[in-house]
């Protein structure tokens, strides 16, 4: 694959926590690379073999990975999913996928059939923005406002967003995100929020073939309430709802032990 000459664990930061029978693979979401998982980490390795990695967006990847042009869809991002995954020699795996990593799994189950048994959408949405049919929560505008915003000064941006996504304001779960936020190149960041922003990936949801769970929180201003249900309607049977009782975007940072225990009973 392009710029993934040497590995793709090298170059995506892979890991490999405990020695479980079960493949659990645990995706992040933009923003934040693999250590967004740390709280959650302890708690399944114990049981699961557990594989975390940092998608090409990170700083943490191999210098040179991100690519602008091959990055500007979810398609590569997938590709790299896939790929990773070969080379650790993983096959029906159950993914869990955080925010845009909810449709990035998607994608990469429909490229290689075998690769998951189940997935788990934490918080995903296959489009931002509203329709004549549907509410993703942004019209255009809004959406240009934010990109202009962190293009006029990143760092007072992420200050604002940091706690408004996390839904807390003052706490160490909100500072946590923004320092994640702040390590990223602020060109790669816009490049990847506008990439997001302004996404339709409504088109995937029909094609994947696996049990799903959706796993909301409240008061996600990411994510708007129309869109579990949406997502539930058009991945057909097999799918299901579980609206968390946690609020903001990252219940894997203010909820854990809640999301530990729903992970374990969703899991099939």
């Amino acid at each position: 694959m392009d710029g993934n000459v040497g590995g793709l664990i090298e170059a995506m930061n892979a890991n490999v926590y405990g020695n479980g029978t079960q493949t659990l693979v645990l995706s992040h979401g933009f923003g934040c690379d693999q250590n967004v998982w740390h709280l959650l980490i302890p708690y399944f390795m114990c049981c699961f073999k557990l594989v975390v990695f940092d998608l090409a967006f990170a700083p943490t990847v191999r210098p040179g990975l991100y690519n602008p042009d091959r990055y500007s869809t979810y398609n590569a991002y997938a590709e790299d999913v896939v790929g990773v995954l070969d080379e650790l020699n993983v096959s029906n795996a159950i993914f869990v996928g955080h925010s845009m990593s909810a449709m990035i799994g998607s994608l990469a189950s429909i490229q290689k059939r075998d690769l998951f048994k189940q997935i788990i959408m934490l918080n995903g949405s296959p489009r931002y923005l509203n329709d004549s049919d549907y509410i993703g929560g942004y019209s255009e505008s809004e959406v240009k406002r934010i990109l202009g915003q962190m293009e006029q000064n990143y760092s007072a941006w992420t200050g604002d967003f940091a706690p408004a996504a996390v839904g807390q304001n003052g706490t160490a779960q909100a500072h946590e995100f923004e320092q994640s936020l702040l390590r990223m190149d602020p060109n790669v960041s816009v490049q990847v929020a506008q990439n997001v922003f302004l996404s339709d990936y409504r088109w995937v949801l029909e094609q994947v073939k696996l049990p799903c769970t959706i796993i909301q929180t409240e008061n996600d201003i990411i994510v708007h309430p129309f869109v579990p249900g949406y997502m539930k309607k058009m991945l057909g049977e097999g799918a299901k709802v579980v609206m968390l009782d946690a609020h903001g975007h990252f219940p894997m940072l203010t909820a854990d032990s809640l999301l530990s225990k729903v992970l374990i009973k969703e899991i099939n």
